[in-house]
């Protein structure tokens, strides 16, 4: 086991240099002082315009110039191989660099250019060259998988031709597909994420993004936001949020029908999207209550910066920081269990309150054997009926978030029953503690790992950006996604003039 923490500082230092000139008391009249430095500098006046900066301080005395001599942008002692040499601590503590930092670490103003430049050198010295990367990628993965057998890695290479012929022992890369033995779920007990897989594909798409053994859910932050930018409904788009975080059939189909009455154009939008995939009410209990994907951007913030990095300096953060990760998060169950602790913070949090409010709720038994008992709260005068031994409760919070709401606190208190056996498992720190058990290995020193026999692993080179600057999109249209015309044009929106039908991807 072990873990690497980077703790850089850098400092770069700046020198200003002033020379003052100071002007004789017998001369009469005052000369030009751009004409007087002409005589003695080759430069031209527009060279030394740019090279000088000529300050008048007459404060306290007669005839004083003071220049401050600074580098120009085109230096030519001042280049990209110089920049990368004095960034490379920044950068190795943060591969995310942006080029407005590495700009501010000198006395001027360099061009865009030259620090993009100087950002990546500076990562190719740091973390490996960018070719070369994909050759070594093969053999990291071999000494990963011969140390840890349970490590699980998977390619999809191209290849590529030379003519008619196939080119020997040479593979373009496409995919790679890889996990580690302790990423088992996707969230532990007290809503901590915890990665399952890792993934570099070409780019985002349907067929990328489709792991096997998994659910395809919507985000209703993303469902509510596409509404309002189709239909410009600001009311409207809240409704659409409550309608996705129903808990139960009931509140779905009210609010469902509250959305139908506003106009039937927007319940057809919403129909396109299957309601097991945006409505908590149908969604079986596989989002656990999660509706947005905060689940998933979460974990940005364990892996900032490793993007930045060449394809295998990319894997190897992943490796480190998850085991960073691990060690933190297992010291923490272990803590809280040490102090006497069952439950995992976020569930005690949630009990208390629940615990609180159940005061004041009535309890009537309906069938004794199949555990049906039927809550009154007092002051509303709400009635809801709880079953015990389905874990469900008329409410919606038992059955999504799998621990006691307050009406079933009112039922176990009014039965003289334990609530604790109605928590599920996954709340529990014994539980929470196995989640992070597992140890990452370490690979030893590459000299000790396995030659590796297989064919040159190489960059696609179809991805290569071939031009400078930004890429070039063509228009893309908000309503109908088509390319080549804007919203404003297109012939499927109903409020222009060339009319048109209702646009046929929601999202």
């Amino acid at each position: 086991m072990f873990s690497i923490y980077h703790q850089v500082q850098s400092q770069v230092s700046v020198i200003e240099l002033y020379v003052e000139f100071k002007q004789l008391p017998l001369v009469v009249e005052e000369p030009d002082p751009i004409k007087e430095w002409e005589g003695y500098n080759s430069e031209s006046e527009e060279e030394f315009d740019s090279n000088y900066e000529i300050v008048d301080s007459n404060e306290g005395r007669d005839h004083v110039y003071s220049t401050r001599l600074t580098l120009s942008q085109n230096h030519s002692k001042l280049n990209s191989d110089t920049i990368a040499e004095a960034i490379k601590s920044l950068v190795k503590a943060d591969p995310s660099l942006k080029i407005e930092e590495v700009q501010s670490r000198f006395n001027y103003m360099i061009s865009y250019r030259k620090a993009w430049l100087a950002k990546q050198k500076s990562i190719e010295k740091v973390f490996g060259g960018w070719k070369s990367s994909y050759e070594v990628l093969y053999t990291w993965f071999e000494a990963m998988c011969q140390k840890e057998p349970s490590a699980a890695v998977e390619f999809e290479s191209i290849i590529p031709y030379d003519g008619n012929k196939i080119a020997p022992d040479v593979r373009i890369f496409n995919r790679v597909f890889w996990t580690f033995y302790p990423c088992p779920v996707s969230q532990d007990g007290n809503q901590n994420i915890v990665p399952i897989a890792f993934a570099i594909v070409e780019a985002r798409s349907n067929g990328a993004w489709e792991p096997p053994r998994a659910f395809h859910m919507f985000c209703i932050r993303h469902i509510a936001s596409n509404f309002l930018r189709r239909f410009k409904v600001p009311s409207l788009q809240k409704l659409v949020v409550k309608i996705g975080s129903s808990k139960t059939m009931r509140e779905y189909n009210m609010r469902y029908q509250k959305l139908h009455e506003q106009g039937e154009i927007y319940t057809e939008w919403l129909d396109k999207i299957p309601r097991s995939q945006y409505a908590l009410a149908f969604d079986e209990g596989y989002r656990w209550g999660c509706m947005t994907t905060n689940l998933v951007e979460c974990i940005n913030s364990v892996l900032k910066g490793v993007r930045n990095l060449p394809v295998t300096a990319l894997v190897k953060e992943t490796f480190n920081r998850l085991n960073e990760l691990f060690t933190r998060k297992r010291a923490e169950a272990e803590a809280q269990m040490n102090v006497g602790h069952v439950f995992s913070e976020f569930v005690i949090t949630k009990l208390q309150a629940y615990q609180r409010a159940a005061g004041n709720i009535q309890v009537n038994c309906l069938d004794m054997q199949n555990e049906i008992f039927e809550v009154r709260e007092i002051p509303i005068g709400v009635e809801y009926r709880v079953n015990l031994r389905q874990c469900r409760c008329d409410c919606g919070d038992f059955q999504v978030d799998r621990i006691p709401c307050l009406h079933v606190f009112a039922t176990c208190a009014n039965q003289h029953l334990d609530w604790q056996v109605y928590v599920n498992e996954v709340y529990r720190l014994d539980e929470i503690r196995k989640v992070y058990r597992a140890r990452f290995r370490p690979l030893g020193d590459p000299t000790t790992w396995p030659v590796y026999q297989g064919p040159r692993m190489i960059p696609n080179p179809t991805f290569k950006r071939v031009c400078i600057g930004h890429p070039k999109k063509p228009r893309r249209c908000r309503i109908c996604g088509g390319n080549g015309h804007r919203c404003s044009r297109c012939p499927q929106d109903v409020g222009s003039s060339r009319g048109g039908s209702v646009a046929s991807a929601p999202y």
